[in-house]
């Protein structure tokens, strides 16, 4: 059941990727279309958590991310710390203290992917510590694509501005240090023997969708390369070790 689940939501998110450059730019239903796509995703994620570690495990995982990553997000937006100085448009809904909902969502829904990814592609360098940094270097690799199409899309903003489309450097650092933190929840919460392929899979069909999206739809090569750059070698690494292993 649970790898139907995975599977449905997987579909469903992939075709929600495909339909929002067909809608028009910061319109209702882009904004819509993004909701999908972050629900399909973290659907499809606790689905393939939970028939790996199970629901008990896959629920304290998942809380603790939403959470974690909600607080961070709203000491963020009051304090500048530790993503630099943003602030939430109020055009994504419902918000919790001020943070989106599918904010915190989307934090927990690439998460798993990005640790497994890293466990993957470590092979046998693979341990707690590596996968902490490397597992957080590839969640923050897939903001270099999220960060400049939500702020396209007017859901939060940047009042200072910043050399990579509009966003600070700083920012990624931000991302870096939370990601870090989350895969430290992640390695208590999900210990793991061998990388979970179905997850690695959905990081790298996000990485090249999002590194085909920027390219050939929403014209932004420099976007596209960055991203790919980040995200698509990593997932390529990860694979070629699962199909020789």
């Amino acid at each position: 059941m649970h790898r139907f689940v995975q599977a449905t939501a997987g579909a469903v998110t992939a075709v929600a990727m495909i339909a929002f450059p067909l809608a028009r730019r910061a319109s209702p239903a882009r904004r819509a279309i993004s909701d999908v796509v972050v629900t399909g995703l973290a659907v499809a994620t606790t689905a393939a958590t939970a028939a790996r570690w199970g629901p008990a495990r896959t629920a304290v995982a998942a809380a603790a991310t939403a959470s974690g990553t909600g607080l961070v997000e709203r000491v963020g937006t009051a304090t500048g710390v530790p993503f630099g100085r943003y602030h939430y448009t109020g055009r994504l809904r419902p918000s919790v203290a001020g943070v989106p909902v599918v904010v915190s969502t989307a934090w927990w829904a690439m998460a798993v992917p990005a640790r497994e990814t890293a466990h993957a592609a470590l092979g046998r360098h693979s341990n707690g510590v590596t996968r902490i940094g490397v597992g957080a270097a590839a969640l923050t690799a897939w903001d270099l694509f999220l960060d400049p199409q939500m702020t396209a899309e007017g859901f939060w903003r940047w009042p200072g501005g910043g050399r990579y489309r509009g966003i600070p450097v700083g920012n990624f650092a931000g991302w870096f240090l939370t990601a870090s933190a989350v895969m430290g929840i992640l390695e208590l919460a999900l210990p793991t023997t061998e990388p979970e392929p179905s997850l690695v899979a959905e990081y790298a069909v996000m990485g090249v969708m999002e590194t085909v999206g920027f390219g050939a739809f929403f014209g932004d090569r420099v976007v596209a390369l960055v991203g790919g750059t980040a995200m698509v070698p990593l997932a390529a690494a990860a694979i070629r070790r699962l199909t020789r292993g």
